[in-house]
This record gives structure tokens, C-alpha cells and sequence, in this order.
């Protein structure tokens, strides 16, 4: 089967090509612009809702270990159920989670809806790619799309740390948090007028292979996680990584026989230069907190 079959790459004739773009890589730009505005508010987040200075780096580690462990399922979701669907689920996802974190009255209530937000996220950003390859055809349109969606982390950090330090001196680090609400909803209502829906992958979800995908890498970013915090020797450390690697193992050899993911389209040039060019620019913005790649 052809590739552009297999990975439901058929291009469809475009009428706001532009604008699609614009949407996806300005979903993309919050993404990274709200990681930001996290690491220049925690003082003020600690100041107002009492977190203690170990609690506080659960406010990006609860986002980092969704966001790890969601991500293939996240990814599968999209093959299965349409990546315009899946794009505007995310986005659905990662704005309500935002408008939770700014009306946050305890800590607890703030570190559950970041994990949402994670989750969110995990859902939207496989689905951004995958819509770049289904509504730009391979070549030098392909490439300055790409272009433009890679550019997008390094603004988008610049912008975050400027408007997040800005916001939560002179105002509130809660209205870093509002502001996603009137963009996500303009995107998701642009999405779903002018963005064509990918055809669906036949199939379901493999359960065994998204528990054992899930939580095997929500254990591996957990031990990344810690080991920052108490190093590798730690017991709990070498426990949940030793966790990890034999719950991937399991879905790797799983997957050889019940796939979940469509592995073979890291043979295709494309998808392999453009998964790194992207996702793991979210991570540029989270020192020790490695993002796994789709």
C-alpha cells in the first residue's frame, strides 16, 4: 500500500490554505507560550495558593507525566477517530483545563487540572502534525509550513516568559491562564469551518496496548522527574524506571503482533525529520522534563 494511503496523506485541494496554517501553528504558539507564563508565575502561584517548594514543581510535573503517557493513545485517537476531531478535542481539553487553573483555590485543585491540561495537550499536539502533512502537499509547501510551525517555540517562549512575568507582576498569574479561553474557542471555530477532516484508520483501540504504552511511559517521565529532584540512586527512582522499561518492552513486542501505532511510517523522510522538529520543541521551554516523541 502506498505510503500516502497507509498515513492518510491525500491532499485535498485547499481554498484557505493560509489560514489553516494559522490556526494550527497558533494552537501550537499557545501551547508553548503557556508553558512559559507557568515557569514565570510559580513564585506568585507558591505566594497565593500556599504551595510548599517541594509541591511546587508538581505545577509543571503534573503536566509533564500526561503529557508522557497520553501521548500515543493521544496519537491513536486521532488515526482512529480523524485528526480534525482529535484537534479540536485537544484544544477543547487544554482551554477548559486553563480556565480550571486560573479559578484555582488550592493547590490540589490547580496540579489536577494541569494533569488535564497535560492530557490535553497530548491529544493536540500529534494531531498538529499530522493535519500539516494531510493539508500540504510534500515539497516546498510542506517545508514552509513546517518552517513556520518550528518558529512558533521560539517565539512563543520569548512571548510566554515576557507576558508571564508581566501579567503576574502588574496583574495576576491567573489571567496568563484566561487569556487561552477566547483564543482556544476562536480556534476550535475556525477549525471546524475551515480545516477538512483526515479519513479514519479502520480499527479500535488496543487496550492492553494503550494500558501498558500509558503507564509504562508515565513511569519512565515519573523517574525522570524525580531523579531531578532526589537523584538516580533513589529507590523510588530506579523502581518506577525499572516499571517503565519492562511495561515499553511489553509494548513493543505487543505491538509486533496487535499494532496500535503505525510504526512503519518512521521509514517515511518526512515523518521522521518533522516529529522531532516539533514536539520536542515543547520541551526547550522544560529543563528536566523530556517530552517523548510520537
Amino acid at each position: 500500500m502506498p505510503f500516502c494511503q497507509f498515513y492518510l496523506c491525500e491532499i485535498k485541494n485547499l481554498k484557505k490554505p493560509h489560514t489553516i496554517l494559522a490556526i494550527i501553528v497558533t494552537s501550537y504558539l499557545m501551547i508553548v507560550v503557556d508553558i512559559s507564563i507557568v515557569i514565570t508565575g510559580l513564585p506568585k502561584i507558591q505566594e497565593t495558593l500556599g504551595f510548599s517548594h517541594a509541591g511546587l514543581s508538581w505545577v509543571q510535573n503534573a503536566y509533564t507525566l500526561a503529557f508522557g503517557g497520553l501521548l500515543l493513545l493521544g496519537a491513536r485517537a486521532g488515526d482512529i477517530l480523524g485528526r480534525r476531531r482529535m484537534f479540536i478535542a485537544g484544544l477543547g481539553i487544554f482551554t477548559v483545563a486553563s480556565l480550571a487553573i486560573g479559578v484555582a483555590p488550592s493547590p490540589e485543585w490547580l496540579l489536577i487540572a494541569r494533569a488535564i491540561q497535560g492530557a490535553g495537550s497530548a491529544i493536540l499536539a500529534p494531531s498538529t502534525l499530522a493535519l500539516i502533512s494531510t493539508h500540504f502537499a510534500e515539497g516546498p509547501e510542506r517545508t514552509r509550513a513546517l518552517a513556520y510551525y518550528a518558529a512558533a517555540a521560539g517565539v512563543g517562549a520569548t512571548i510566554g516568559l515576557v507576558l508571564g512575568g508581566l501579567l503576574a507582576d502588574l496583574i495576576s498569574w491567573r489571567v496568563g491562564f484566561f487569556i487561552n479561553l477566547p483564543i482556544g474557542l476562536a480556534l476550535m471555530i475556525g477549525a471546524q469551518r475551515t480545516i477538512a477532516e483526515t479519513a479514519k484508520h479502520t480499527g479500535q483501540f488496543d487496550v492492553l496496548g494503550g494500558i501498558s504504552s500509558t503507564f509504562g511511559m508515565t513511569a519512565l517521565v515519573y523517574a525522570i522527574v524525580r531523579s531531578a529532584e532526589v537523584g538516580w540512586r533513589d529507590a523510588g527512582t530506579l523502581a518506577a524506571l525499572a516499571i517503565g522499561i519492562v511495561l515499553m518492552v511489553f509494548f513493543l513486542r505487543h505491538e509486533a503482533r496487535v499494532p496500535m501505532t503505525t510504526f512503519r511510517v518512521i521509514k517515511h523522510f518526512d515523518v521522521v525529520e518533522d516529529v522531532p522538529t516539533s514536539l520536542f520543541a515543547i520541551d526547550i521551554d522544560l529543563p528536566a522534563n523530556p517530552f517523548p516523541l510520537e
